[in-house]
């Protein structure tokens, strides 16, 4: 399934939850979608869980 088809089906849930449950539905929709993805990311192997506590390498380094 193509990210299209996927961004397509999660805008339509968060425009029925919008519309049925309002904006706390919308809301709820919303950060369950993004667990949803940061969990698979996690299980497809593109992302690792020391990623969310270690420090990010900026490259420019002031003193």
């Amino acid at each position: 399934m193509s990210m299209a088809v996927v961004g397509l089906m999660a805008g339509m849930a968060l425009g029925f939850a919008g519309y049925f449950g309002g904006f706390g539905a919308f809301l709820l929709i919303a950060a369950l979608g993004a667990i949803g993805f940061v969990v698979g990311r996690f299980v497809d192997g593109d992302l690792d869980p020391g990623d969310f506590f270690r420090p990010r390498d900026r490259g420019d380094r002031r003193r």
